[in-house]
């Protein structure tokens, strides 16, 4: 269980983001607000983790394609944040194809790093941060490791729906996210017992045990 008696991976607004997006899907623009509200912080730090400084105009892209399917979605408030974060993904590299160049991670800004919801030991280490800190430490990740980070993290997603966001299989992205984190929170307060050998399950992330050979790309 999470901190508030909130289960793992559940974010704690997400009942009421679920009950936002069903009168949406009503007709109710206010409501599209609120589910807008709460979803973009996350969204727009994972996108800046991808396309730096373009994130606004892509988050902006990835609403009007949001707004336009969103009779199409099915699902709760934690399903509805993997849709959005599909969505925005789809939309950065079509950006980033159009630019010919590759997905960098860059700044978390300030605002997201606030609203993160706190599910392990090593990501209250990352939230602990500076912005300054936070940006210097996520760049330093492999590329993997930091999408599933800013996936597990600032979108609040659990294992399976960061997966199906990035398509590729559970544990490899599990594995990527209890690497990256580990690094953060060694970052912070280097633990010799803590090494990047072997499966463990630490802070909650789980770790698949064939997690070198789930297909994990280091780009």
């Amino acid at each position: 269980m999470g901190q508030g008696g909130q289960p793992r991976g559940r974010r704690p607004r997400d009942g009421e983001l679920g009950a936002a997006v069903a009168r949406a899907q009503d007709g109710d623009e206010s409501a599209f607000a609120v589910a807008y509200r709460i979803v973009q912080p996350g969204l727009i730090g994972y996108l800046r983790g991808l396309v730096g400084e373009d994130a606004e105009d892509v988050a902006a892209d990835a609403w009007l394609e949001i707004a336009r399917d969103l009779g199409r979605f099915t699902g709760d408030g934690a399903g509805f944040r993997g849709w959005t974060a599909t969505i925005a993904r789809h939309r950065a590299l079509d950006h980033l194809r159009r630019r010919r160049t590759r997905p960098r991670t860059t700044a978390l800004d300030q605002d997201a790093l606030d609203r993160a919801a706190p599910h392990s030991t090593h990501e209250q280490a990352l939230e602990s941060l500076s912005t300054a800190r936070a940006l210097e430490l996520v760049r330093s990740l492999p590329r993997d490791q930091a999408e599933a980070v800013l996936l597990r993290v600032v979108v609040g997603l659990d294992g399976p729906a960061a997966a199906r966001v990035l398509g590729k299989r559970p544990g490899a992205v599990r594995t990527a996210a209890h690497r990256g984190l580990k690094r953060l929170a060694r970052a912070l307060a280097p633990d010799p017992g803590v090494t990047d050998e072997g499966p463990r399950n630490a802070g909650g992330v789980e770790v698949n045990g064939t997690g070198d050979g789930d297909g994990i790309g280091h780009g």
